[in-house]
């Protein structure tokens, strides 16, 4: 469940959690920008998140996923990674499973999260503090 913003600007997207068996989650760092997150972005005019959702993914990782394999996990808020002093209010669905992928042009890097090893210190806030809590509370 979100929290009441108390942000003066929020940024709304769609982020997709791609899961593996062993737990481990495939994050992605956009040019220009210093931390890792989930593959997903803002959401176009007259789009729903889940197709957000996928479209982001096919844009920036080259994967077609599934619709019927997307889940809506839940709708978030937390720090934005990128725009100082924003909040991001964000959509995120998982995928069981990490799907062969590329990287298109906005995707500088990828990197596997074992959320079970110590954590790097350039995860987005809405990854870090709110997705893996909510992930290991569940578990």
């Amino acid at each position: 469940m979100m929290q009441q913003s108390s942000y003066d600007h929020v940024v709304v997207v769609s982020a997709v959690l791609l899961i593996d068996a062993a737990g481990r989650i495939l994050t992605v760092r956009k040019q220009g920008t210093q931390r890792f997150m989930l593959p997903g972005g803002k959401l176009e005019p007259g789009e729903s998140p889940k197709q957000a959702a996928l479209r982001e993914t096919q844009e920036e990782i080259g994967v077609d996923l599934d619709p019927e394999q997307v889940e809506f996990m839940g709708e978030f808020l937390a720090d934005a990674a990128n725009e100082s002093g924003w909040g991001v209010k964000a959509y995120v669905f998982w995928h069981r499973g990490i799907p062969e992928f590329r990287l298109n042009n906005e995707i500088a890097q990828s990197r596997i999260l074992d959320p079970n090893d110590p954590l790097p210190d350039d995860l987005a806030p809405l990854l870090e503090d709110v997705l893996l809590p909510a992930l290991g509370a569940s578990a």
